[in-house]
């Protein structure tokens, strides 16, 4: 039973980090196959996988094609019980939930000004006012969820989850912009940041060389912390 999961580059595609980790830190079996967003062939390589039309998309092992991490996270959820996507708890697994669905939903501000790169931290990023504002709504969700599971830090329902998967792109905008959170957030991204799985996803997708670089440096391209 092996997934086929269609991904864009590593270094830049958030959306698809999200789907590798549900399938890579929940041991399901998966190969994965890389979509050209920038090369300009992701149409044609998504073209087996109508309608899907963006990354990732994933493929059952029956066949079924299924698009949006949303989709996918409940669905191998569904798949694989005991695989511990979701908590056990049913608190948890609610809060998880909402947690993943606005992130999927919402930031727009954050994710507009921040894309995410994994190549540098940009040192002279001036967040919005907007951003700022996304930024305080992840801080006060994440210290809610904290005071539900009880996780004085850590993975934000205690053990690792769905959550964490959805907010490591996130993780990632924060320490890759150096954007102002507290010290706990902070500590919770570089938790994130220092996850064997998402190590391996950076050192894989920095084997690729852009020139240009597709986004702006801010101020000066410092080295990324871990």
């Amino acid at each position: 039973m092996t997934y086929d999961l269609y991904i864009g580059d590593r270094t830049f595609s958030s959306w698809s980090l999200r789907g590798w980790l549900m399938l890579e830190n929940f041991k399901l079996p998966y190969r994965a196959y890389l979509v050209g967003l920038y090369s300009g062939t992701m149409a044609a390589d998504l073209g087996p996988l109508a309608p899907a039309r963006l990354v990732p998309a994933l493929r059952t092992p029956e066949g079924d094609v299924i698009g949006e991490t949303l989709a996918m996270a409940e669905t191998l959820a569904e798949r694989h019980p005991v695989a511990g996507l979701w908590p056990t708890d049913p608190a948890l697994r609610i809060r998880a939930r909402w947690l993943c669905a606005e992130m999927a939903s919402g930031f727009s501000a954050l994710r507009a000004a921040c894309p995410m790169q994994l190549a540098h931290v940009n040192t002279g990023f001036q967040p919005s006012a907007a951003v700022l504002a996304d930024l305080d709504r992840i801080e006060e969700i994440w210290s809610a969820a904290r005071a539900l599971s009880g996780a004085a830090d850590g993975w934000l329902m205690g053990a690792y989850s769905l959550a964490d998967v959805f907010y490591a792109p996130v993780a990632a905008r924060i320490v890759g912009y150096d954007l102002p959170v507290s010290d706990t957030s902070r500590e919770y991204c570089m938790k994130t940041l220092a996850d064997p799985a998402f190590q391996t996803w950076r050192a894989e997708g920095l084997k690729v060389r852009y020139d240009p670089f597709p986004y702006p440096v801010h101020g000066t391209a410092g080295p990324w912390p871990v």
